[in-house]
């Protein structure tokens, strides 16, 4: 009885959004992967659509690793060892041993003094801005920077907050003059990768700007990007954004959840700001870690990464994504030009975007249709994903299916 006149206003928000074409569409559930075999990639089946296979163009796990039989073999031992879950929190109990030697690997991965993990990347991105943040604190954020990023900052009572342009560095400099004199410390946040148009923020040249400005606040300007898209998957050995534009921001948010294919979210920076982390975020207090089961398979992908093997497949996603994004192209179809394996379809009207995730659907490809609020009106788009189990027969299929529907 309670919940009548709740579940009344509810739903006609709910219908409200489905009335303008912007509701999340029903989720899909895959019950069955088919291992690749010939010259293509793995194939999905779907609860609902039989035996017809799906090809998984929308995959956030970009190296393609979530079925490698060395990393499940990883997770399974360590199950066997340390059980499924920890069972607490980390200042209580759920501190094991593979979470001290994943965060040893992570900070020597990404060169830096110290490592954190938490439960997912979109948490790590709360539990840092959030505690760094106080009164005389100033954020300076990208426009289009993640959903994470933007609830971070609404979770906050900083002396001020100022959002520049995306990716436009002038207009960085100029919210930087803006913030002068507003706090002791300025947080400058970014995307590494920005995920819904595989663009990347110039690090080489926001962070010198950063710089020009670190004399004018008390307690300094800092740098944090969140480059859950890039770590893995970008730069020559997969240390994302940083290692593809030469520079280190100050604190690199990541994730295990993407292109190594398991789940956390992790953050690397100097030892004292890790340490005040581990005394101030709630979101890793009070939260559980991920499973030793997780940390030993992550741990696995972070080895893989770093051999031939791991160079090679690294080199053959960027190799992929090149003959996609020119397929596109040659194909009269609107792209944003960029070498990682997020590759847009700009389509910039939601009706005619739902009608090609439907036809893609129909023909066995997975591509996920982004219209506003998700992406802001007129930047409607079909977000394709390459991955690493991706064949050139694969890529042929997915641009034999576009061809066929422009041609209708």
């Amino acid at each position: 009885m309670a919940l009548e006149k709740l579940n009344k206003a509810l739903q006609a928000e709910i219908d409200e959004l489905f009335a303008k074409g912007t509701a999340k569409g029903k989720e899909l559930v895959i019950t069955e992967i088919i291992k690749p075999c010939c010259d293509k990639g793995p194939r999905y089946l779907i609860d609902g659509y039989g035996d017809k296979q799906f090809i998984k163009m929308n995959a956030n796990s970009y190296l393609g690793m979530s079925m490698h039989p060395d990393v499940i073999e990883a997770e399974e031992a360590a199950a066997h060892k340390y059980g499924v879950g920890p069972g607490a929190v980390r200042f209580i109990s759920g501190t094991h041993t593979p979470h001290i030697e994943l965060e040893e690997k992570l900070a020597k991965f990404h060169d830096r003094e110290a490592a954190m993990i938490f439960s997912s990347a979109y948490v790590t991105s709360l539990g840092v801005i959030y505690p760094l943040t106080d009164g005389e604190t100033v954020l300076v954020s990208d426009e289009l920077n993640h959903n994470c990023i933007i609830q971070a900052m609404r979770l906050c009572r900083p002396a001020g907050k100022f959002i520049y342009k995306h990716n436009n560095m002038e207009d960085l400099r100029a919210k930087m003059e803006e913030a002068v004199g507003k706090g002791k410390r300025c947080l400058v946040i970014t995307d590494g990768i920005f995920s819904m148009r595989g663009d990347h923020c110039p690090f080489d040249k926001l962070v010198p700007i950063c710089k020009e400005f670190e004399d004018k606040f008390e307690q300094g300007v800092i740098t944090i990007a969140d480059d859950s898209h890039g770590v893995g998957a970008f730069g020559a050995t997969g240390r994302g954004t940083e290692e593809y534009t030469g520079t280190k921001v100050d604190i690199l948010i990541g994730t295990m959840g993407k292109a190594y294919g398991v789940n956390g979210g992790y953050v690397v920076a100097s030892k004292v700001v890790l340490d005040y982390l581990r005394q101030k975020a709630p979101m890793y207090i009070y939260s559980n870690p991920i499973t030793c089961s997780e940390a030993a398979a992550v741990l696995k992908v972070l080895e893989f990464v770093d051999t031939p093997a791991g160079k090679e497949r690294i080199d053959h996603l960027a190799a992929m994504t090149a003959k996609f994004e020119k397929g596109l192209i040659d194909l009269g179809y609107e792209t944003i030009p960029g070498p990682h394996p997020v590759v847009p379809l700009m389509v910039r009207d939601t009706p005619k975007t739902a009608d090609l995730v439907k036809y893609l659907t129909a023909n066995g490809v997975l591509g996920t249709g982004l219209n506003f609020p998700v992406v802001p009106k007129g930047d409607e788009e079909i977000r394709f994903q390459v991955n690493g189990d991706h064949t050139e027969a694969d890529i042929d299929f997915v641009l034999d299916i576009l061809k066929k529907y422009k041609e209708q």
